[in-house]
């Protein structure tokens, strides 16, 4: 009666509430992206030395400045982390089938630490671009697997906006990082900007370990899969049958151990082939094959526009405080765009071809605004029309990650978000900042690169206009390869 009594005892309750993890992943999402701005700051990535005509020279500052970078070192150096990002991303999205996906964070958020503090003590461009690589290895298990937990404790009428809230960390985070690396970097030195960025992390990295973990739709707890195994002892009545049951079990546990030596290999090949399989579905679905290529365009801008930004602006407007200027409108118009993107889809009731018409539309007016920003010499015209084609462009955050999440089955979108994240890298940010810089090195006219640059978000607006005519399903109800009940246990202490 006591072993019943224990079994039917109910889990301990989870301190998380969905508030209180939409909190908590926000603020981990802002520090990511601080450290992304930061590094992208004048006050942190810093200038080479200069000489005048007069042969008065200025000596470098920054990391530029201090291993004598060109610029495309600099643009491979602010990709170099999206290595790590792009290799580990698929694997812990794996990995979430077998491992508890919060841990798995937990492993990533320490990993990002550590590799963040090592940014700040590297000694030349190697070792700074390593650190760089190891830092999007870190990154990768939450940019998984995040969204997908938001997503399914989000209240359904609000998802899109809870959405919206974790994605306008985005341009936050890189905002603040602009203001918080132009300060340090001006007023201490490059490192401390790193160092701190580890110890702002560090309490979270703890947190992923010691907090009880939850569980995502689509997937089923260790304890579920545990309880598919045969109890031998149910059927023991007396202590000589209970012997008997003990001796036999033995003689199965060694066999099972044996047996298992064998078994690393075949389980290895299980999983690449489940995930080839998995892949296969992604990629002949049109809906998130349209989805990834728009994403891939816009992605191609805003990478290229986080990084080069501040030295554009300082280059062609002779803006002395160009971090703080740009890290301010980053601010403003990322949260408002964000927020205002998710608020509207759900408004407009968040169907995957509603999502598409909002895309499209707003990245589009978002490009006309942008490119005839950088078409004017007035800094105060800049400003405004730039201002406005930001909160157009930054209102897709919510709308594009809401249709790779819905346009797949539950169980599969931490792969999803992962090779929507390695995609949009990987021809996207990665190779913008490096060959914007060698656009520049060649034309040596900041207005001309930004304009040529600007121009693809057509791009990006005519592929989403696609996507409106794909016959799209929503899939985030389809219960395939699910075990609800142990799910719905984990749930309900979140949701009472």
């Amino acid at each position: 009666m006591a072993n019943i009594s224990s079994e039917e005892a109910p889990p301990a309750p989870s301190w998380f509430t969905p508030k209180r993890l939409l909190l908590i992943f926000c603020a981990i999402n802002m520090l990511n992206y601080v450290d992304r701005g930061a590094i992208a700051s004048n006050g942190v990535n810093g200038s080479l030395s200069t000489c005048d005509d007069k042969g008065i020279c200025t000596a470098g500052s920054g990391i530029q400045g201090d291993f004598k970078l060109n610029n495309f070192q600099d643009g491979v150096l602010s990709s170099a982390f999206m290595v790590g990002l792009l290799v580990a991303s698929p694997i812990f999205a794996s990995l979430a089938k077998s491992v508890n996906p919060f841990r798995l964070i937990g492993v990533g958020l320490s990993v990002w630490t550590f590799a963040t503090a090592g940014c700040g003590s590297a000694i030349d461009f190697w070792s700074i671009a390593i650190c760089r690589m190891l830092v999007g290895v870190g990154e990768a298990s939450f940019i998984s697997l995040a969204a997908p937990f938001i997503d399914d404790h989000a209240p359904v009428a609000q998802k899109t906006a809870w959405l919206a809230m974790f994605y306008m960390c985005i341009p936050t985070g890189v905002a603040l990082g602009y203001v918080y690396g132009g300060f340090v970097g001006n007023h201490f030195n490059w490192r401390f900007a790193f160092w701190g960025e580890a110890l702002l992390m560090l309490p979270f990295a703890i947190f992923g370990f010691v907090m009880k973990p939850l569980q995502l739709k689509g997937f089923a707890p260790a304890e579920s899969r545990k309880q598919l195994a045969p109890d031998t002892t149910e059927s023991v009545t007396t202590d000589n049958e209970s012997i008997h049951a003990s001796n036999k079990e033995c003689v199965v546990s060694h066999e099972y151990v044996k047996a298992s030596e064998f078994k690393g290999i075949p389980r290895l090949l299980d999983q690449l082939s489940r995930f080839s399989k998995d892949m296969k579905v992604l990629l002949l679905d049109k809906v998130y094959v349209v989805n990834m290529l728009g994403y891939i365009a816009y992605n191609f801008v805003i990478g290229a526009y986080s990084y080069w930004g501040p030295k554009a602006g300082y280059n062609i407007y002779q803006m002395s405080n160009a971090d703080m200027l740009f890290g301010g409108i980053t601010i403003v118009c990322g949260i408002f765009g964000t927020l205002a993107g998710g608020f509207v889809l759900d408004r407009m009731t968040a169907t995957i071809s509603n999502a598409f018409k909002l895309l499209s539309g707003a990245t589009f007016l978002g490009a006309i605004f942008c490119f005839s920003a950088f078409c004017l010499k007035s800094l105060i015209g800049f400003i405004v029309l730039f201002s406005v084609g930001e909160i157009l462009v930054f209102a897709t955050q919510a709308p594009v990650n809401y249709v790779s999440l819905h346009c797949v089955k539950p169980s599969l979108r931490p792969l999803s978000m992962a090779i929507s994240t390695v995609s949009i890298h990987i021809f996207g940010d990665v190779p913008s900042s490096p060959l914007v810089g060698v656009l520049q090195d060649y034309v040596n006219n900041w207005r001309v690169t930004a304009l040529a640059l600007t121009s693809i978000l057509f791009i990006a607006a005519g592929v989403w206009l696609i996507g409106i005519f794909i016959k799209s399903v929503d899939m985030y109800d389809d219960n395939e390869n699910q075990t609800s009940t142990p799910v719905k246990t984990d749930m309900e202490p979140l949701l009472g």
